[in-house]
């Protein structure tokens, strides 16, 4: 018998939104600027799903001859925030298709439907306001890296979403994100069921190192899992 899921949540960049990678790449450039040459599957590899600062630290620290990182990894994400609100103010920014189909039938079948990112506050809430999705009404909630004080791999941010639905039992709580980190925090948070998704940061390979309980091609094949 299938697990009675009570709260869904999504990663956002490559899960829910399409953005083509445009945070990565960001990253990338900022990273480069600095004198590197790291390449977007490096940065995919090492950055995937983190807070963006930590993730510019870690790509530093996996991929270049830096004794010490965080000077660097300071400037370069001043200037990434600067260059993804840029990317995101020119940039159409679309769902993958059925999305809001998916969370429409799940909140109809009493499943809460939370997003959660490693992007600030700020950012998070300048792609649902592109995207016309309104805390409320086309999700319950939205959890930021900024309102936790440990981001990804720790489960934070999922323990949050949990608080604000009033989700207690962490079993009945499934963790969707197209990378593997993702599914460490889902993990982490003890979710009943993890879920990898092809659209975004990551390759199956990748994401089955963290060995979730699942891996789908789109969000679309989610309704038979829960149902």
């Amino acid at each position: 018998m299938k697990q009675r899921i009570e709260l869904v949540v999504f990663d956002m960049a490559g899960t829910t939104v399409d953005e083509g990678n445009v945070v990565y790449k960001t990253v990338q450039k900022v990273i480069n600027d600095e004198g590197f040459n790291v390449s977007l599957e490096e940065v995919l590899k090492y950055g995937a799903g983190k807070e963006k600062h930590q993730a510019i630290t870690d790509v530093l620290k996996e991929c270049t001859p830096l004794i010490n990182v965080s000077p660097v990894a300071d400037k370069a994400f001043s200037k990434f925030k600067v260059a993804l609100k840029n990317a995101y103010n020119t940039l159409e920014i679309k769902t993958f298709a059925g999305t809001e189909q998916l969370f429409n039938d799940l909140k109809n079948g009493h499943i809460k439907v939370v997003l959660n990112t490693g992007y600030d506050c700020k950012t998070a809430h300048l792609l649902l306001e592109k995207l016309g999705w309104i805390v409320g009404e086309t999700i319950d909630g939205l959890i930021t890296a900024d309102d936790v004080e440990n981001g990804r791999p720790e489960g934070d941010m999922i323990l949050l979403a949990m608080k604000n639905t009033g989700v207690i039992n962490p079993e009945k709580v499934m963790k969707v994100g197209d990378s593997a980190i993702d599914i460490e925090e889902g993990k982490n948070a003890n979710c009943g069921i993890t879920v990898g998704v092809l659209t975004g940061a990551q390759n199956r390979a990748q994401i089955q190192e963290a060995n979730p309980t699942y891996i789908i091609e789109s969000l679309n094949e989610l309704r038979a899992i829960l149902c």
